[in-house]
């Protein structure tokens, strides 16, 4: 994909002319090859909050642009297309994307692309780059590379018709070359022709990312190298783990070499990762080298930070707990902003609000279902180790059993965190209150492990403690309905 906007730092990869007012509108293109003949794909990504609106009702606006494709060889045009685009009908501004495919005979040509809006008088963009078509139905040649936002399942009877369609995949074109911090993944489609033909039996297809500064092939990053069969169209979708890519400029490499290692053919497109707290310390954000007011943090009030930064207290060490508790006491909004957005950039560099919020879902959820009226649900026992660990595998609940309060087991089958397996907890509740239960022993390091728990558990039974040892004993005496010990050994 050959993109042809540019957007803050990103004007290193591409050339176009623009008018003073403009629509924020990427635009990008891709050459491909269809039986021998070429064509090339143009993405548009038009920026809702860019549009003028026109209203549908009452409540509802709609963008409207027009469109104007050419295709020129010197002064002459070879091809024109114009049509209205029109985004979707809503409450509010919309991003909304088109792609339009084009057969052309093999060649040089100028590509310009403009957009007008049909709301706002005098907004629009002029977009210009060049790019050459040379496809034939024996020759070995790779198309371009489109870069992918989202891929999903489509119906491939309707690819005639949906340009966005390939094979048995709809797919929805990046707006830009450029990947911002909380980019993780990097999409793409391309396709290798005549393998069959130019090559006639098996080949190496590799695919890796180098860096555009030094050259190098990024060794960190996952590389595809696949030996494959010949055949007239070999189309590949593929993703590359970016969340380990520096800042920097790059470029996406396909190579297609013959079994004896011999290249035959490549093609690359430039791209640019901006990854700011890849290898950041907790001295920079705190010597203010991050602005966390553009953070996610920045925007919360003293009261969500309190309950975030309570909501991971069973996730970090006693020195860090004690750190919590005293800037909640104090409500030092910095110091809290601070602490809360240092922690989830070590869970997750390039979207820590994205971790956050996923653990977040979390804690609500379990400070709801835990709730006890004195405290939240997470600071429970049962809340502290639900989120501390995770949901267990199997749980049981026993409210009728004889001489015992209630109580319920949980069964973890693996447990990373402590490298072990078949982990179990049992909770009882003597209070008998609402959500009352507190940990009564667990077979987990580092956790609650109490030898007597069963005595403790049928305390109202002081008579029936199992041998001699009434000071000391373990475990009771059987009787009917009294299998705490055999439930807990069952797992």
């Amino acid at each position: 994909m050959k993109n042809l906007t540019t957007l803050f730092f990103f004007v290193t990869f591409c050339s176009f002319s623009q008018a003073q007012d403009a629509i924020d509108a990427n635009i990008s293109y891709a050459t491909f090859q269809s039986q021998g003949n070429g064509f090339v794909e143009i993405y548009l990504n038009i920026l809702g909050q860019s549009t003028g609106l026109s209203p549908v009702s009452d409540s509802t606006n709609q963008a409207v642009v027009d469109v104007v494709i050419l295709f020129k060889q010197g002064e002459n045009v070879v091809k024109f297309d114009k049509y209205r685009l029109k985004g979707p009908i809503s409450t509010a501004p919309v991003d909304f994307v088109d792609v339009k495919r084009y057969a052309l005979p093999n060649g040089n040509y100028q590509l310009e692309v403009s957009v007008e809006d049909m709301v706002k008088t005098g907004n629009a963009h002029k977009y210009e780059s060049t790019f050459n078509l040379d496809y034939t139905a024996d020759k070995l040649g790779i198309s371009d590379f489109e870069l992918i936002a989202s891929v999903s399942n489509a119906d491939p009877t309707k690819s005639a018709t949906n340009p966005m369609i390939k094979g048995n995949y709809l797919f929805e074109p990046m707006p830009t070359n450029f990947y911002a911090k909380n980019d993780e993944l990097m999409l793409f489609y391309f396709e290798v022709y005549n393998t069959d033909k130019a090559i006639g039996d098996d080949y190496l297809m590799s695919i890796f990312i180098d860096n555009d500064d030094t050259k190098e092939r990024e060794e960190k990053i996952s590389v595809s190298h696949k030996r494959k069969k010949p055949e007239p169209v070999a189309a590949a979708v593929q993703q590359v783990d970016i969340k380990e890519l520096p800042t920097g400029n790059y470029n996406l490499v396909v190579e297609i070499r013959d079994k004896d290692r011999q290249l035959l053919a490549k093609k690359a497109i430039p791209f640019q990762r901006s990854n700011p707290y890849l290898k950041v310390s907790e001295t920079d954000i705190a010597t203010g080298k991050y602005a966390l007011e553009d953070e996610f943090v920045g925007k919360m009030t003293a009261d969500e930070l309190v309950y975030a930064l309570k909501a991971i207290f069973m996730q970090v060490d006693k020195a860090d707990g004690e750190h919590i508790k005293m800037i909640t006491s104090q409500r030092n909004m910095n110091a809290m902003r601070l602490y809360l957005f240092s922690y989830w950039i070590k869970e997750n560099h390039n979207n820590p609000q994205a971790a956050y919020e996923a653990y977040m879902n979390v804690a609500r959820q379990v400070d709801v279902s835990f709730a006890n009226g004195f405290g939240r649900g997470f600071e429970t026992d049962r809340g502290y180790i639900f989120l501390k660990y995770g949901a267990p595998n199997n749980t049981v609940f026993e409210e009728n059993d004889p001489s015992a309060p209630p109580y319920e087991i949980w069964f973890y089958n693996q447990f990373p965190k402590t490298n072990q397996n078949n982990v179990k907890f049992i909770f009882y509740n003597p209070s008998l209150t609402t959500n009352g239960h507190v940990l009564l022993h667990s077979t987990a390091r580092g956790e609650i492990n109490n030898p007597r728990w069963e005595v403790e558990l049928y305390r109202n039974a002081p008579n029936e403690i199992q041998g001699n040892q009434f000071i000391d004993g373990t475990q009771m005496q059987s009787n009917i309905g009294r299998h705490a010990r055999q439930l807990f050994d069952s797992f």
